[in-house]
């Protein structure tokens, strides 16, 4: 890799972050074409099994210690649009703003 050059990760993270952008809405839209903004059903059926549960407990706590990376890591490496991966999370997903993070990191690194 020449000095100044994202790695080749750059872009498979932003490859996988536009698929992360992609797939949260091809679920979502559907449900709420058929629900409406209901966020009392939404939180509902988010925890009304054991399993359902444990998956939606999983990722709400993994984007609180993403959210907690992004800042370390990110004022660590001095990089800039830190509010982005965060506010990505709550619009979008963990899916996304993970590898979007990534990218961000692996061009900073190659800075």
């Amino acid at each position: 890799m020449r000095a100044g050059a994202p790695s080749r990760l750059f872009g498979v993270y932003l490859a996988l972050a536009a698929i992360g952008a992609i797939m949260p809405y091809v679920i979502f839209l559907p449900w709420l074409a058929d629900h409406g903004v209901n966020s009392r059903l939404f939180v509902s059926q988010l925890f009304s099994t054991g399993p359902a549960t444990i998956f939606a407990a999983d990722v709400l706590f993994a984007a609180g210690v993403f959210i907690l990376f992004v800042i370390a890591e990110g004022r660590r490496l001095g990089m800039r649009r830190l509010w982005l991966p965060p506010l990505i999370v709550f619009t979008i997903g963990l899916c996304c703003a993970l590898p979007l993070f990534l990218a961000m990191r692996e061009r900073r690194l190659a800075a």
